[in-house]
């Protein structure tokens, strides 16, 4: 028998991949239903699915132009990628951006711009940018703080972000004394490794919740006890990507770890409510704010995207009476950020940064309450030149998230929903994550974070201020439409912004209330 066989020729390498293209067409036509692609065109079918799965990469590396692509076009990108590496990110022969295009921003300079004396902070260290304002002092918190950092890490929580991100940003802004926002998956310990924190929380109330779903102020007390890294607690009321939208947090992706973590329990599906249980209204809302300042000592603020504006005057106009509310307020935008969300919120619920802020920040501007809170912003405002424009508006601070990812690794493979983001950054895939190296990418946030500070800085004192809080709406101008094709903030928006108060940067260094010291 065996010498029958040694007389059967054994099959050319062609006929086993033909055998292979056989067995799938029958597989396409007589076995699967789902599509009508590969029923009817088997085998080929499959092309046409494996193109459309890789028609991002294609489209971003060689179809779009260098100004084309959003949330970030390739030359962003790239200016963050060489200040986070510390490379040359000039560029020559002229800008190649079209100055006339809708919303362009200009930054008017000055004839003679502000000259840094010897001995002045930013002579001894041209990276040095502390907020304006201390968050907590008209309120009169127990521990007031002032950011050391006029730009920091946006809310963007363990679970969304692997361990080795949020390590590794931790650690870089430590180096770069700024400040890292927890988001709303509860304090880690990826968080502990030296930056200043401010932990926020969110309708889950993941790491202060009971066990029904809860807010437990004794959890926060304790929490806040245990780690005097906590400068500041954030409330989230809303979300850009996903404003006045819940999450639901698959059992499947709940670890031991992230239940400890979050305070739930591990395989089991949790849901965040599209609103909070601890609160109703906006007198109950700052009743709230008040109880956890009390308890902690701690500056409490809010975060929001921006919609109907009657609620917010309603805070204002509790705030006037009482002299009691929020100390900072972050307003994100409606564009979107890292958070998963349907195309139906990220594209339509609020509204962008600009139209947001500008209209949020003129209820507190006409009834004089500007001073007592520190106003952050928070949607693609991770460029020295958005920035002059957000801190012209009434910006003190600004919060970065995918620009802060971007300095990291991140490629916008724009995979953070499905855990398979290829840099590791927003995945719990161990082996992904292992591509990233902690100390080497927690210097290039830092890094990114100082180059920024720096060339804001130098557009500061180009239009001759000292400080960007000394930006006034008549120092900035965008384009606007054909009838009126150039105009200031003032005159686009209708306000004038607060003048911020301001004595120098040294003041600003001595403060005993400055961050980055941990």
């Amino acid at each position: 028998m065996s010498q029958i066989l040694n007389t059967i020729p054994s099959p050319p390498w062609w006929a086993w991949i033909f055998l292979f293209l056989f067995l799938v067409a029958i597989w396409d036509i007589f076995i699967q239903k789902k599509h009508t692609i590969k029923h009817n065109f088997p085998v080929v079918g499959h092309l046409r699915y494996w193109l459309e799965s890789i028609g991002p990469e294609m489209r971003q590396y060689f179809v779009a132009n260098n100004r084309e692509e959003l949330p970030f076009n390739r030359i962003e990108r790239g200016w963050i990628y060489a200040s986070a590496k510390k490379e040359n990110n000039y560029e020559g022969f002229g800008s190649d951006r079209d100055l006339y295009a809708h919303q362009h921003i200009f930054v008017k300079n000055r004839m003679m711009g502000f000259v840094v004396p010897e001995g002045h902070p930013n002579a001894i260290d041209p990276y040095f940018l502390p907020c304006a304002k201390v968050m907590g002092q008209h309120n009169n918190r127990r521990k007031p703080f002032r950011p050391s950092s006029i730009v920091n890490v946006s809310a963007m929580s363990f679970g969304s972000l692997s361990a080795a991100a949020v390590e590794a940003m931790n650690k870089g802004v430590k180096k770069a004394g700024a400040y890292h926002n927890t988001g709303e998956g509860g304090l880690s310990p990826y968080h502990k490794h030296g930056g200043d924190i401010v932990f926020h929380f969110g309708t889950g109330y993941f790491g202060v919740r009971t066990p029904d779903g809860n807010f437990s102020m004794e959890k926060m007390k304790k929490l806040v006890e245990d780690n005097p890294s906590i400068k500041a607690i954030e409330i989230k009321l809303s979300q850009g990507a996903k404003p006045g939208k819940g999450g639901v947090l698959p059992g499947a992706k709940i670890t031991p770890e992230l239940a400890e973590i979050r305070g739930v329990e591990v395989g089991k599906d949790v849901l965040s409510p599209a609103t909070h249980k601890a609160f109703s209204n906006v007198t109950e809302l700052v009743a709230f704010i008040e109880e956890i300042a009390e308890v902690t000592g701690l500056p409490v603020g809010i975060k929001g995207a921006i919609g109907k504006l009657d609620q917010w005057e309603e805070l204002a106009d509790l705030m006037l009476e009482t002299g009691k509310g929020p100390d900072f307020i972050t307003v994100d935008g409606g564009e979107g950020g890292t958070g998963a969300a349907p195309p139906s919120f990220a594209d339509h619920v609020s509204l962008p940064w600009v139209y947001g802020f500008s209209s949020l920040y003129r209820v507190f501007l006409n009834r004089k309450l500007t001073d007592r809170i520190v106003f952050i912003g928070s949607g693609k405002l991770g460029f020295p030149a958005k920035a002059a424009m957000a801190f012209a508006m009434g910006v003190d601070c600004i919060n970065v998230a995918r620009e802060a990812m971007m300095s990291i690794g991140c490629i916008q493979a724009q995979a953070c929903h499905n855990n398979t983001c290829p840099t590791g950054i927003a995945t719990q895939s161990k082996w992904l994550q292992k591509g990233i190296n902690i100390p080497l990418k927690s210097d290039r946030l830092a890094q990114y974070f100082s180059t920024f500070r720096k060339e804001f800085l130098e557009i500061t004192h180009a239009a001759g201020y000292e400080h960007p809080s000394q930006f006034t709406m008549d120092d900035v101008q965008v384009n606007v439409d054909d009838n009126d094709l150039n105009k200031s903030l003032a005159s686009t928006y209708g306000y004038n912004k607060a003048k911020v108060p301001f004595t120098s940067v040294q003041d600003l260094k001595d403060c005993s209330y400055l961050g980055g010291k941990n």
